[in-house]
C-alpha cells in the first residue's frame, strides 16, 4: 500500500499535530507501508529550510515541500495543489492531516476527482469551541468545500474519544475511527529529577505553544500565589514555547507586576537537546488548556515518568485521572493552586504519580499505535473507499 500524508506545515512550532507527523510515518514505515508527506515550507515568522518542488527527506520520511504563497492561516500554495492533482492517483489512500488550509482542501478534491479514498485527522478543529474561533470565516469556509471534504472522506481520524465526542455533536458527521498519537518509549531516557539537593531548583514545567487557549496566563496567577508558601519559595516555574506576541507580552507583564523574575523563566522555544534536558529536570509538566485535542507534550512526559497537571479539557483528561498518573484541575487559579500545592508538596505523591505514567506510556507506543493506523489503511482500502465497521 502507498500512502501520501498531506499536511499545510511541518514545523513543529505549529505544535503537537506537525511535530507528531514524523514519528507517526516512520512508524508505519517500519511496518512496511510505503509513503510520502505532501506539505508547505511555512513556519510560524518564516520558512523552513528545505528544497521546494522535489523528492527530498525530512527526518527520515519522503517528502515533497511546495512555497506558501500567502496567509499564515489558509497556507495557500497553488504549486503544492497542482502537484496533488497531477500525482495523488499514484497512491491507494491520502492521509490529510487538518481541515481549515488550503492544503487540505485541495487534496481532498484531488483524491475525489482521481477516486482515491482519504482520511481526515482534524487536529481538534471541528470541535464545538474551535468552531466558535474565527466562526464567520470557518462557516463560509464550511460552506464553500469544507462540509464535502468531511462527508467525503473514508474516516474522520480523532486521536481521542473525547475529541471524537466534541465534534461530532458539534457537525453532522458520524464515521469518526479513534487512533491516538504515539511515543517512542524504547528512546525516553530514564527520568533523573533534580532537586536543590543536587544544585538544581524544582521547577514546573509548561511545555506548549504560548496561546490564550492555552490558560498559561492562569496556571501562572496559581503558580505565583502558592509559592507564597513558604515550603514552596524554593520552586520554579519554566514556560518553554513560542507563539502570540501579544500573549507573550502579557505573561512578562504578569511576571514583572509580581516582581517574579527569579520564580518564572520564559525560555522561548526548545527543540532537541535543550527540550530533552528541559523535561528531564522537571518535577511535574503542566498544561492547563482550555482546549486541547490531544497534548502531544504529555505523551513526552509521562514516558520520562514524570507526573502532569492537566484541565479536563484535554483530550488526554480522562486517562491521566485512570492511570493515577498526574492531576486533573479545572482552569482556574483556585483549582490550579490547589493542584500545584498539592503536587509540588508531596514528593512521595509524585513518585507514584510518576510510575503510572510510565505504565499509562505504553498504551501509546509508536508501533502499537502504527499497527492501529495500518489496519484502518487495510480496512479503507479492501472496503472499497470507507473503514469497515467492527
Amino acid at each position: 500500500m502507498k500512502v501520501l500524508h498531506v499536511i499545510p506545515a511541518v514545523s513543529p512550532k505549529y505544535g503537537g499535530p506537525s511535530h507528531a507527523l514524523p514519528a507517526m510515518c516512520r512508524a508505519l514505515m517500519a511496518r512496511g507501508v510505503e509513503l510520502q508527506i505532501a506539505s508547505t515550507d511555512a513556519e510560524p515568522g518564516g520558512r523552513i529550510s528545505v528544497e521546494l518542488e522535489r523528492l527530498t527527506s525530512y527526518q527520515g520520511v519522503p517528502a515533497i515541500f511546495f512555497k506558501k504563497e500567502w496567509s499564515e492561516a489558509f497556507k495557500y500554495s497553488p504549486r503544492l495543489s497542482r502537484w496533488l492533482n497531477g500525482n495523488v492517483s499514484a497512491f491507494d489512500l491520502v492521509h490529510i492531516h487538518g481541515t481549515f488550509s488550503h492544503a487540505c482542501l485541495s487534496a481532498a478534491k484531488a483524491s475525489r476527482r482521481s477516486a482515491i479514498p482519504y482520511i481526515i485527522r482534524p487536529l481538534g478543529n471541528l470541535e464545538d469551541r474551535s468552531l466558535k474561533q474565527k466562526r464567520l470565516r470557518k462557516k463560509l469556509f464550511l460552506n464553500l468545500g469544507g462540509n464535502r471534504m468531511l462527508r467525503n472522506a473514508a474516516a474522520i481520524h480523532y486521536v481521542c474519544e473525547s475529541e471524537k465526542r466534541r465534534s461530532e455533536s458539534a457537525l453532522d458527521v458520524n464515521h469518526g475511527v479513534v487512533v491516538p498519537l504515539g511515543i517512542n518509549n524504547d528512546t525516553m531516557t530514564s527520568h533523573m529529577k533534580l532537586t536543590s539537593s543536587n544544585g538544581r531548583r524544582p521547577y514546573v514545567l509548561v511545555l506548549s505553544r504560548l496561546q490564550p487557549a492555552k490558560g498559561i496566563d492562569v496556571l501562572l496567577k496559581a503558580f505565583l500565589k502558592v509559592r507564597e508558601n513558604q515550603k514552596l519559595s524554593d520552586w520554579q516555574l519554566i514556560i518553554a514555547g513560542d507563539g502570540s506576541p501579544h500573549y507573550q507580552s502579557l505573561l512578562k507583564k504578569i511576571i514583572e507586576e509580581r516582581n517574579a523574575n527569579d520564580a518564572v523563566m520564559l525560555t522561548g522555544w526548545l527543540d532537541g537537546d535543550a527540550k530533552a534536558r528541559a523535561l528531564a529536570g522537571a518535577s511535574l509538566l503542566a498544561l492547563p488548556s482550555h482546549h486541547d485535542a490531544f497534548g502531544l507534550c504529555l505523551l513526552e512526559a509521562i514516558a520520562r515518568g514524570i507526573p502532569v497537571l492537566v484541565s479536563p479539557h484535554v483530550g488526554l483528561a480522562h486517562e491521566i485521572e485512570a492511570a493515577g498518573a498526574g492531576w486533573v484541575s479545572a482552569v482556574e487559579v483556585e483549582a490550579l493552586g490547589r493542584a500545584l500545592e498539592e503536587a509540588c508538596t508531596n514528593d512521595d505523591e509524585r513518585r507514584c504519580r510518576g510510575k503510572a505514567s510510565e505504565m499509562l506510556a505504553r498504551k501509546f507506543d509508536w508501533d502499537k499505535v502504527a499497527g492501529m493506523l495500518s489496519q484502518l489503511y487495510e480496512s479503507i482500502y479492501e472496503g472499497n473507499g470507507r473503514a469497515r465497521r467492527t
